[in-house]
């Protein structure tokens, strides 16, 4: 993994010849089975998931590429290009407050940073009291649970971090406000000046609890409980 992600950063990065470098949006669902993706084979045979199949249509899928299975773990190993067991200095023994060292192990969009692209963290994050506003991202909106096992509401009404600031309320259903945000900063936060962007888009709704949209309560009817 570590390789595959050296790699892409590196295509990113640059560029071959291309007078402008690309925006890079990377969308990650947390907790989210390829059984739970009816573009993949193995999939359940309820499950209905157009927007991303129309990705796959249009994209590239991997088959053997593999990550932790949930929560931080698959996001931190996203985010340093390491197996679990080799994250240098993350510490989840204080669940779900977590730390880590950025020194030690530092979290790669850092380096898109360090290459002229502004970075946006937008939406679940859970790794730590340390944000990394100021030297992972330009910008962030963020959940953390407020740094507390049952300390702040999953996915209605919940709480979020503004570049690092204190936790303000965020109104409605967490899955459509991150992608209101996310919309928001790619049509307007990120043309402030010619830098590219690159947004890190996390969504949490596929973990547990399992609370879905009113809109989607009679789309899996036939799904076993």
């Amino acid at each position: 993994m570590k390789t595959l992600l050296t790699v892409i950063s590196f295509i990113a990065l640059n560029a071959a010849c291309a007078s402008q470098r690309p925006n890079i949006l990377y969308i990650f669902t947390d907790d989210q089975s390829y059984r739970s993706v009816s573009a993949y084979e193995g999939a359940h045979d309820w499950v209905k998931t157009p927007n991303i199949d129309a990705l796959a249509k249009s994209g590239m899928r991997f088959k053997t590429c593999y990550t932790g299975a949930s929560c931080q773990m698959s996001r931190s190993m996203m985010l340093t290009g390491r197996l679990q067991h080799a994250i240098k200095s993350f510490d989840i023994s204080n669940y779900p407050g977590c730390d880590y060292d950025p020194k030690v192990q530092p979290f790669w969009p850092a380096n898109f940073r360090k290459h002229g692209y502004k970075t946006a963290c937008i939406g679940k994050w859970h790794l730590g009291a340390d944000v990394g506003h100021g030297r992972d991202w330009d910008h962030s909106v963020i959940w953390d649970r407020m740094g507390k096992k049952n300390g702040s509401a999953y996915y209605y009404n919940t709480q979020v971090r503004y570049n690092g600031g204190e936790r303000v309320p965020l109104g409605g259903y967490s899955t459509d406000r991150y992608t209101e945000l996310a919309v928001d900063y790619i049509q307007n936060k990120s043309k402030a000046d010619e830098k590219p962007w690159f947004l890190w888009l996390c969504y949490g709704g596929v973990h547990g609890p399992y609370t879905e949209a009113d809109r989607h309560k009679e789309m899996y009817a036939d799904a076993p409980p």
